[in-house]
């Protein structure tokens, strides 16, 4: 008999190429239900959580501890924008975990809910007992609040990170920092560089990259569109000078450095065989477009970028980029928890238009292992109605959905990062 797509994917393997697991976050003991929710993308229906031009913020909300919470709080979420996507992966994910047999969050129980989060929070072991109840067999993690951080060795075994480079995009003065609060003159200084001049800055650039293993990071990260548009032209280097050391440049000046610097760190990833994930879609939306960064991914043709979460709203023209320019990857990450039926179409005219089967990795992008619990639970369900579809259409059939699929949880995702999970999964 044989064994459905949907079931085979149920039971496979992830490598989680995206998430946002942070001591701060992952290793509080101080979490309630009030937190959870605010501390996901439950939270982003209630504050945006970054800035938009013109805007400013004294702290990072996605950091704010909560206080004891309250039904009112709660009922935001749960009733206020109980359709959201974000909401509904959340809190199925919590009434799963938390064995809640009203399979809701409701002003009944939402005090029990919140008493069982904060005592399996005090269990240093409960995150890794989560992600291993999800499948989950490593994880590359983006520690924005410290692109310099050793994953593996703060988080455990089974992590990876990424190098977040806005921070350097956005240093050309020892006071400017990038929309994380983050500082390139700090960051170099604790590897040991204090450069002088707009040569020594270029130079520490190389030797941060080449140091990357040191700390177990397998990738560059650019999430500039939250700083700036994606636009990263041809670099200028005499404008891109002028902004060195000025501590308010002006547009144009600051425009250059970043399109400067990235390129730079561009073309050392290409030489070194170092992948660049890259942020496009929302963030500073009227800056995001995906062919935006076309001229980027030309100019780079050896260099490997895996442009993240689909591009929303704009996942065609991302398709497209990734039939023509095939130096691309898609990390398919977020946009399943924005919009599943978007996301849905978006896989099958993936399937049918990308060059090869190497070319789409999955991961949570999440802050609490409840949130990436819910995800790969996601991932999984329409993932394997999507290959169901695909299978009863005619399309293709079930050992080529099966095999599609395992690339696209694991295998891919360890070739692309050239990183091998600490379990060697036998198949099926």
């Amino acid at each position: 008999m044989k064994t459905p797509i949907s079931e085979v994917v149920g039971s496979m393997p992830i490598v989680d190429v995206h998430e946002h697991h942070i001591p701060e976050v992952l290793q509080n003991r101080n979490v309630g239900l009030v937190q959870l929710l605010k501390q996901s993308y439950a939270g982003w229906t209630q504050a945006r959580p970054y800035p938009l031009p013109g805007e400013a913020r004294d702290l990072d909300p996605m950091l704010e501890e909560s206080g004891p919470g309250s039904w009112s709080e709660v009922r935001a979420y749960v009733e206020g924008s109980g359709s959201s996507m974000f909401v509904r992966n959340l809190v199925g994910a919590i009434t799963t975990l938390y064995e809640v047999p009203e399979g809701e969050i409701r002003e009944s129980n939402w005090e029990r809910v919140d008493r069982a989060i904060r005592e399996k929070h005090q269990n240093p072991d409960w995150a890794n007992a989560v992600l291993k109840r999800a499948g989950i067999e490593s994880i590359i993690t983006d520690p924005y609040t410290d692109p310099l951080m050793d994953a593996r060795a703060r988080l455990g075994e089974d992590y990876r990170g990424v190098m977040r480079i806005n921070a350097f995009a956005c240093g050309w003065h020892a006071q400017s920092r990038d929309h994380n609060g983050n500082s390139a003159f700090e960051l170099l200084a604790r590897l040991g560089w204090v450069p002088t001049c707009f040569e020594e800055y270029v130079e520490a650039l190389g030797a941060v990259v080449d140091s990357l293993g040191s700390r177990n990071q397998v990738a560059l990260k650019n999430a500039l569109a939250y700083d700036r548009d994606v636009s990263f032209d041809e670099p200028d280097e005499t404008l891109a000078r002028q902004a060195w050391g000025i501590e308010k440049p002006d547009a144009r000046q600051r425009k250059a450095f970043g399109d400067f610097v990235v390129d730079h760190l561009c073309r050392l990833a290409g030489e070194r065989d170092i992948p660049v994930q890259m942020h496009l879609g929302t963030a500073i939306i009227r800056g995001s477009h995906p062919l935006r960064a076309a001229g980027l991914i030309e100019r780079h043709p050896r260099t490997r970028f895996l442009l993240m979460h689909l591009a929303y709203p704009w996942s065609r023209d991302l398709l497209g980029m990734a039939f023509v320019y095939r130096n691309i990857w898609i990390d398919l990450t977020w946009s399943m928890l924005l919009s599943p039926s978007h996301f849905k179409l978006a896989l099958h005219e993936a399937i049918e238009i990308l060059p090869d089967e190497s070319r789409m990795m999955v991961g949570g992008d999440n802050w609490h292992v409840e949130e990436t619990f819910g995800t790969m639970g996601t991932v999984r369900r329409l993932l394997g109605e999507v290959l169901e579809e695909k299978r009863a259409a005619g399309y293709f059939r079930e050992r080529d959905g099966i095999r599609l699929a395992e690339k696209i949880l694991r295998t891919n995702a360890i070739e692309f990062f050239r990183v091998l999970p600490r379990r060697v999964w036998s198949g099926l």
